[in-house]
C-alpha cells in the first residue's frame, strides 16, 4: 500500500495554492467538461457533486430491490473517462455518486481501475450518513416549522430512507489516509470541496472564517456549469457564448482562504462577476447565515472582482460557529404517480384539449378511482404559470397544444388506470388526438428533520486496487 501523501501545487500567486475543479453539478450532468478539466485543468482535486434530496431516497429504494445497486447510474462512465488522466496528473477525485451504496460504488470504481490498468489506486468510502435507525421512533424537529415535531413511526414501513448531511471531516480523513478516490453518500455539497482544503492547509474544525471561505468555494463550484453561464444565459439579454461546449469551473485557493474562479481557456461559457453573483445567491435563504455541517457562513459582505477574462476573485467571506444539529432528509412512500399526455393540432386545438381534460376529470369520478392530487396542464399555455387564460397569451390562439394529466393515487393499479383514461381519448374524442404517452411510478416524498450532531457517526474505509482484486 502506498503511503498517505499531500500534494500541493504552487499557482501564479505566492505560497501554497490548491486547484479544485467541479466535474458534475447534478446526477445527469455531462461527462466531457469533466474530461476537459481532468486533461487541461492542472487540478489537484476533481469533485463530482451528483446528489439531490430525492436522488438519495430513490437510490435507497433501488438498493432495497438490489443490494448491489443504489449508486449513480453514470458512475462507471465518468470513472472510465477521468480515472486515467487524473492518475497520470496526480489529481484526486471526490464524489458523492455513492448515493445509497458507497461500498458498491467503490467496488465499481475499483473494477474500472483494473480494466484501465491502474493497480495501486487507493479508493476510500465514507459512510455513516444512513441514519434510519436513529430517526425511527424518535420525535424530531421539522426544518419547516419551529417547535413542530414528527414521529416517523406514524409512517410505519413507508419510510425507506433517512440520510444525514455529513460535513468535510470524514472526507478529509480519507484524504489523510492517502485515498486517490473518495466515494461518499450524503455529504453536504460544499463540504465535498471544503474537505481537500482542510486536509491540505490544516484548517481546524473551529477556524470559522477559513471554513466559511472554503464553503464559499464549494457553493460556487457545486453546480458546475451554472457559474460559467449555463443557468445565467438568457438569449438577447444575457448572452453566453458557445453553450454547447460549456466549460465547468475550477477554483485556485490559497492557504488564507482567498480564491479565484476560472475555467479551462478556450472552453465554452463565460465566468464573470454577474455569473458568480447569481450562483453565490442560488439556494441561499439568508446570505448572512448560510448553514452547513461545518460552519455558518456569511456571504453578505462578499466582494467580487473581475481580474481578467473568465477570472473572478471573491473576498469578504466570513463565518461563525457551525449549527449544533445536522439536517437529515427522510424519504417515504407516498402513493403512486400517473402521468399521461396527448396532443391536439389544427383549428380549435385549444378547445379540444380543454374538452379532453374535462373528460378525463369526469371519467375519474365515474370510475371511482381514488385521486389524492391531480392537475390538468395545457403545455404551451398554462403548464408553468397555472391559471393563465387565453386572453393572457400575446399571440393568436395556438394551433397545437398538448394536454398533460398528472395525478397521485394509492395503488399502482389505480395509477395505471388513470394513464389509460388519457390514452383512451385517442379514439373516444375529441377528434385529432395524437402522440399519446403514459407512465406510472411509485412516489417517494421527502421531509427534513434535525438530528443532534453527536448521534451521527461517520466512518471511512480505504482499499487498494491490485491486479486481480481489492486488499
Amino acid at each position: 500500500m502506498s503511503q498517505p501523501r499531500s500534494r500541493r501545487r504552487t499557482g501564479t500567486g505566492t505560497g501554497n495554492r490548491i486547484r479544485i475543479g467541479c466535474g458534475a453539478g447534478f446526477a445527469d450532468d455531462r461527462v466531457d467538461p469533466a474530461v476537459e478539466l481532468a486533461e487541461h485543468g492542472r487540478l489537484d482535486y476533481l469533485v463530482f457533486e451528483c446528489l439531490a434530496e430525492r436522488t438519495v431516497a430513490l437510490a435507497q429504494l433501488e438498493r432495497l430491490r438490489d443490494p448491489d445497486a443504489g449508486y449513480n447510474e453514470w458512475l462507471v462512465e465518468r470513472m472510465e473517462a477521468v480515472l486515467e488522466p487524473c492518475a497520470r496528473q496526480g489529481t484526486r477525485i471526490i464524489t458523492n455518486m455513492g448515493a445509497a451504496n458507497p461500498q458498491a460504488a467503490a467496488r465499481a470504481v475499483a473494477e474500472v481501475a483494473r480494466r484501465l490498468g491502474l493497480p495501486g489506486l487507493r479508493i476510500a468510502t465514507v459512510t455513516g450518513d444512513d441514519v434510519l435507525h436513529l430517526v425511527k421512533g424518535t420525535p424530531l424537529p421539522l426544518l419547516d416549522g419551529p417547535g413542530r415535531a414528527m414521529n416517523l413511526d406514524d409512517l410505519g414501513d413507508d419510510v425507506v430512507s433517512a440520510n444525514a448531511y455529513l460535513g468535510a471531516a470524514p472526507v478529509a480523513e480519507a484524504l489523510a489516509q492517502g485515498a486517490d478516490v473518495v466515494v461518499t453518500g450524503r455529504v453536504a455539497d460544499p463540504s465535498l470541496f471544503l474537505a481537500p482544503l482542510t486536509h491540505e492547509f490544516g484548517w481546524t474544525a473551529s477556524d470559522w472564517p477559513l471554513l466559511a471561505r472554503g464553503t464559499a468555494v464549494g457553493h460556487l463550484l457545486e453546480c458546475a456549469g451554472q457559474v460559467t453561464g449555463g443557468y445565467y444565459a438568457d438569449p438577447g439579454t444575457k448572452d453566453v457564448p458557445d453553450l454547447a461546449r460549456l466549460g465547468f469551473p475550477l477554483a485556485e485557493v490559497a492557504e488564507d482562504g482567498s480564491f479565484t474562479l476560472t475555467k479551462v481557456p478556450g472552453s465554452g461559457g463565460r465566468l464573470t462577476v454577474a455569473t458568480v453573483t447569481e450562483q453565490l445567491l442560488y439556494e441561499v435563504h439568508d446570505p448572512a447565515a448560510y448553514l452547513t455541517p461545518d460552519v455558518t457562513a456569511d456571504f453578505s459582505h462578499a466582494h467580487l472582482t473581475q481580474l481578467t477574462e473568465d477570472q473572478v476573485t471573491v473576498t469578504g467571506i466570513t463565518g461563525r460557529e457551525r449549527p449544533t444539529a445536522l439536517k437529515a432528509s427522510v424519504g417515504y412512500r407516498d402513493g403512486f404517480l400517473a402521468h399521461g399526455e396527448i396532443s391536439y393540432a389544427g383549428s380549435n386545438a385549444l378547445a379540444r384539449a380543454r374538452e379532453a381534460a374535462r373528460i378525463v376529470e369526469e371519467r375519474l369520478t365515474l370510475t371511482k378511482i381514488p385521486v389524492t392530487d391531480a392537475r390538468y396542464d395545457l403545455i404551451g399555455l398554462n403548464a408553468v404559470h397555472r391559471g393563465v387564460g387565453v386572453g393572457a397569451v400575446p399571440t393568436a390562439e395556438p394551433t397545437e397544444i398538448r394536454l398533460r394529466v398528472a395525478a397521485r393515487t394509492d395503488t399502482l393499479d389505480h395509477a395505471r388506470r388513470i394513464g389509460r383514461e388519457v390514452a383512451s381519448l385517442w379514439p373516444n374524442g375529441p377528434y385529432g388526438g395524437a402522440g399519446v404517452t403514459r407512465e406510472t411510478r411509485e412516489n417517494i416524498a421527502i421531509t427534513s428533520v434535525l438530528l443532534p450532531r453527536e448521534l451521527v457517526m461517520p466512518s471511512t474505509e480505504v482499499q487498494v486496487t491490485v491486479a486481480g482484486d481489492t486488499a
